[in-house]
């Protein structure tokens, strides 16, 4: 069996001691802030996470760009000096340009190595969910599951991986497009929260509201007793923006209501995080076809 290695982008949220655990390959996206562009590297050498939210708590605004096809194609061209095949995973295709830029380059890369296979996958994941998938698939490798065998199980999977998320600024969402200016104007004035999920075209979009910041972080619990398979046997993920606190409220309730033993919690990096803004929790498990 020809060896392979799984690639992805930084927008997997993972704690960087977990990607290196799993042997991941992570490509960084870019942020464009204060007139400076930042590798959004998850060991975060060029801007850490916590100063990227003070600086928008501040109100510095960003923008964020997905990796060119030349860095990807530059990775997968040394995954063929290494003589391994490539299974990358990507960032969900309605938010980034991420999986059309991979795609290009392993279209230049097979052309040059014909003996090589690249496989791309639009995973319509997002944060911990892409996070989740990436774990579950390096789990699979290794127990020594071929790149045929990881591909149909990424396949089957990633319709699976459930993505709920709150805010706590509406004000971000509004300047993404993602709510109206009125909404976010009395959203804010009546402390209305919204619960929020990634669909099945991989697109972020508005489920409900709950009164008050407690009540909009046990929503997201709610779903995960509506719709979880197992959760008492599960991993699951949590991400969050600069509110550790407030994910392991949701950590608690999970381990109260289902038994879960195994939470991983991580930052919700700054692509996700120029979007959603600071007060951002998410919540990832497996459960029924989202």
């Amino acid at each position: 069996m020809r060896d392979y290695l799984i690639m992805t982008d930084s927008c997997c949220d993972l704690d960087a001691e977990l990607a290196a655990q799993l042997d991941l390959t992570v490509l960084p996206l870019n942020l464009q802030m204060g007139g400076e562009t930042y590798r959004n590297f998850l060991d975060e050498r060029e801007l850490s996470l916590k100063e990227f939210y003070a600086r928008v708590r501040n109100g510095e605004r960003a923008t964020t760009s997905a990796p060119s096809a030349g860095a990807f194609e530059d990775a997968m061209r040394q995954a063929a000096a290494e003589e391994k095949d490539v299974l990358c995973l990507c960032f969900s295709s309605a938010l980034s340009a991420t999986f059309q830029s991979a795609s290009i380059a392993a279209e230049h890369v097979r052309a040059d190595h014909p003996q090589m296979r690249i496989e791309v996958v639009d995973t319509l994941c997002a944060s911990g969910g892409q996070g989740l998938l990436l774990y579950l698939c390096a789990e699979e490798k290794r127990r020594g599951r071929d790149l045929d065998q990881v591909l149909a199980f990424a396949r089957e999977t990633m319709g699976q991986v459930c993505h709920w998320f709150t805010v706590d600024d509406l004000n971000h969402l509004k300047r993404g497009g993602r709510v109206s200016a009125a909404t976010a104007l009395f959203g804010t004035m009546l402390a209305i929260k919204p619960v929020l999920h990634v669909d099945e075209g991989g697109r972020l979009i508005a489920m409900g509201k709950a009164r008050g910041r407690r009540a909009s972080l046990l929503a997201l619990v709610d779903h995960m007793e509506e719709t979880s398979i197992d959760p008492q046997d599960q991993t699951v993920f949590l991400t969050h923006g600069d509110c550790l606190e407030d994910a392991q409220l949701v950590a608690e309730e999970i381990r109260r209501r289902f038994g879960t033993r195994d939470i991983r919690i991580s930052f919700i990096g700054p692509v996700v995080g120029n979007h959603a803004g600071p007060g951002t929790v998410a919540l990832f498990f497996l459960g029924r076809p989202r």
